[in-house]
């Protein structure tokens, strides 16, 4: 047992619960045929497009174990996991909004684009959702007849956990490829996310192709300040 300084036993640190079916339950008592759960992942990387995973599910679906919120598990579970993902659910889709276009239209703009597409490709497969949960207290999707946000909703929602899932290992293959052609950033490692030696890439070779170029940190680098004016006579 641990104690704390003064003697008394120290609290184990709570394990996050297994999302469950509760709101998706409720979204079918309320009529729907067919839910969505919607999540994203690069929001927050320097380099790399924003993805937007979605997960069909239909009334009384049965549930799958392991599945937690994309964060909570390892690379290896995640792609141990997305195979059983793609076969309990009715349909599955990603949608990728580019770096140039998350420069172009700013993030909230561009996980609408990224979130239309993997919708698009949904109905591609003949599966349009009547409902969808959306991760968070923003629906980017402009759809409040259609969408209902929920806070954590990657924590407390199976369907959103199973599509942060499908999203993350999307987005990770891609990085992992794009690391190929750009060796030095460490992209199959870093996913394009912040990282020591991902700075120090940047600093040493300046930004890629798949770079977003508009994005804060780019404002310190070296070669993005503009360069001295040098005359004969300075």
């Amino acid at each position: 047992m641990v104690v704390t300084a003064n003697g008394r036993p120290k609290a184990r640190a709570r394990k996050p619960g297994a999302p469950k079916l509760l709101v998706e339950q409720g979204c079918f008592d309320d009529g729907a045929a067919l839910v969505c759960g919607v999540d994203e992942v690069g929001r927050g990387a320097w380099a790399g497009p924003v993805t937007v995973g979605a997960v069909v599910i239909g009334p009384e679906p049965k549930r799958i174990l392991r599945v937690r919120d994309s964060k909570e598990l390892t690379l290896e579970q995640r792609e141990h996991l997305y195979p059983k993902i793609l076969g309990w659910a009715l349909a599955a889709a990603v949608g990728h909004a580019s770096p140039a276009e998350c420069d172009e239209f700013g993030m909230t703009a561009a996980l609408r684009l990224a979130g239309e597409r993997a919708l698009a490709g949904l109905a591609d497969a003949g599966c349009v959702p009547d409902r969808i949960i959306l991760d968070g207290n923003h629906d980017y999707f402009g759809r409040p007849d259609q969408v209902r946000t929920v806070i954590d909703g990657d924590a407390r929602c199976l369907s959103v956990a199973a599509a942060s899932i499908v999203a993350k290992v999307t987005r990770d293959r891609l990085m992992a490829a794009e690391a190929e052609c750009y060796p030095g950033y460490d992209f199959d490692s870093n996913r394009g996310y912040p990282s020591h030696r991902h700075r120090c890439a940047l600093l040493g070779y300046g930004p890629t192709a798949i770079h977003r170029r508009s994005w804060i940190y780019m404002e310190n680098l070296p070669w993005a300040q503009p360069a001295p004016a040098l005359t004969l006579f300075s």
